[in-house]
């Protein structure tokens, strides 16, 4: 019994974690958008080659997280599962929820 709760939990915790992650991702993608674009408007801009600075390192603390949760959590990496597909679509899922969301602000 407890074995096939375990077996229907695992995935779904594999989304949830990838979607955090995401979110996560996608909220910090936002404040430096903000940043930027106040920038923009004050005319603190010195380059064309600074558009979005601080991206590289961004990307990085994403792909730690992603590490980190194979370290944390090597229940969902097991070999043969499809928990490493659903922590990537639950980024996904995380990321393009935080990109909705912008999308219908702007529209609105």
């Amino acid at each position: 019994m407890t074995l096939e709760f375990f077996e229907i939990l695992r995935p779904a915790t594999a989304v949830v974690v990838g979607a955090v992650i995401g979110l996560g991702f996608g909220t910090i993608q936002k404040a430096a958008l903000r940043r930027h674009e106040l920038r923009q408007t004050r005319g603190k801009l010195s380059n064309g080659w600074s558009l979005m600075p601080g991206s590289f390192t961004r990307v990085a603390l994403l792909m730690i997280a992603l590490a980190a949760v194979q370290l944390v959590c090597p229940i969902l990496f097991s070999p043969g599962s499809p928990c490493p597909w659903l922590v990537s679509a639950g980024v996904v899922i995380g990321y393009g929820w935080t990109l909705f969301a912008q999308l219908r602000r702007r529209r609105a």
